[in-house]
């Protein structure tokens, strides 16, 4: 569904609030205590966050595309680690469901997880299949009206947290890559499921990963995503694409905060008498993230759009998931130049940023992975 631009103009400015006067204040605290408060996490159910992509139908505010990425850029004006704590349930957490679940499972488990009271989480990166996704070796064996899972996840975001795995597991052993892979949905109960310590991380602090572990898991039957056996490849890629464009969006939103904070200290920081911004080369700095960021930004928001329309946009978020991430980290590099030394020590928060957006450039696909998805689909054209 679409709503209404006077509406969605509301929720934008309520959410940049929030972000403003509740989690800006909070960015080095959850930096240095690895956690976000709960009072906070609180706050994000009231304002129905963790429900922004699922369907009205199931108590969520039905966000499509367009509005997503709204959103997500307003997010990116504080530390990611915030956006993270609702994000899996906006995103991976509960897409797979949303595009491919059977009615009776959305039934079941959407309502909740729009309500932030079930905690969606991504079950695909293995110790030997990060960008290899299709190689997966966790095996679902069906046996009596359940499968039997084993095998290890790895890196899973919000896993410490979760209530529901959305598990990737090989169901036909005969079949290699992509094709014997099916996609289950695996309740955090269940006897042999095991967490490993939480990482401690270069950066997002805040943002709890974790590995799973499936030791002969008995996952009922029903609990396969759509009812279909060696479909979940092609489920996990359509979750991707969208995931692509959010992420896209969170770094455009970075990159405007780091913008903003980099002006604002260039034109009260003075050497040789002048204030640095009235330095060319800072200048240029300024202007080359400026153009950057605008440039991200027009790319996210056409091919979301395009999305809206039903259009396949899987080759242009990815366009937009490698220009995107690469340039914050563009961004965020001149940006502790602009600081000096001031950018290099904490009090600033810009080191912070700088080591948080490094790792957009790894995960839902790394940049070398979609300049292979790129290249792939020009050559297809042209061979």
């Amino acid at each position: 569904m679409t709503i209404d631009s006077a509406t969605l103009q509301l929720l934008l400015d309520t959410l940049a609030r929030f972000v403003k006067e509740r989690l800006r204040p909070l960015e080095s605290q959850v930096g240095k205590d690895d956690r976000i408060p709960d009072h906070i996490i609180n706050e994000m159910k009231e304002l129905g966050l963790f429900g922004l992509t699922i369907p009205e139908a199931y108590g969520g505010l039905g966000l499509n595309m367009s509005e997503e990425v709204a959103v997500a850029r307003v997010f990116g004006h504080t530390s990611p680690a915030f956006r993270s704590t609702f994000g899996t349930n906006v995103g991976i957490g509960s897409q797979s469901l949303v595009i491919d679940g059977t009615e009776e499972q959305k039934q079941h488990y959407l309502p909740k997880m729009a309500t932030g009271e079930i905690i969606g989480s991504f079950c695909l990166t293995e110790p030997e299949s990060g960008s290899d996704a299709a190689s997966v070796k966790t095996t679902a064996i069906k046996q009596a009206g359940h499968y039997i899972l084993n095998g290890t996840k790895r890196f899973i975001t919000n896993a410490p947290t979760a209530d529901l795995f959305t598990v990737f597991a090989r169901t036909n052993a005969e079949e290699k890559g992509s094709r014997g892979v099916s996609a289950f949905l695996v309740d955090r109960n269940l006897p042999g499921i095991q967490l490993s310590s939480p990482y401690r991380k270069m950066g997002q602090q805040g943002a709890p990963v974790c590995d799973v572990i499936f030791d002969n898991v008995s996952v009922p039957e029903d609990k396969l995503v759509g009812g279909k056996e060696n479909v979940g490849f092609a489920t996990a890629m359509k979750v991707l694409d969208k995931g692509r464009l959010h992420i896209s969006a969170i770094s455009v939103g970075i990159a405007e905060r780091l913008i903003e904070d980099a002006t604002r200290y260039a034109v009260e920081r003075r050497q040789f008498g002048q204030a640095i911004a009235d330095f060319q080369l800072i200048q240029a700095m300024l202007a080359d993230s400026q153009t950057d960021a605008y440039a991200a930004a027009c790319m996210v928001d056409e091919t979301a759009r395009r999305r809206d329309t039903g259009e396949n946009v899987a080759v242009l978020a990815a366009s937009c998931k490698l220009f995107a991430t690469e340039m914050v980290g563009r961004v965020a590099d001149r940006a502790v130049q602009i600081f000096g030394g001031a950018g290099y020590v904490e009090d600033d928060g810009i080191e912070r940023f700088y080591r948080d957006v490094r790792l957009f450039r790894i995960y839902e696909g790394t940049s070398q992975i979609q300049q292979t998805v790129i290249a792939k689909d020009l050559i297809k054209r042209y061979r």
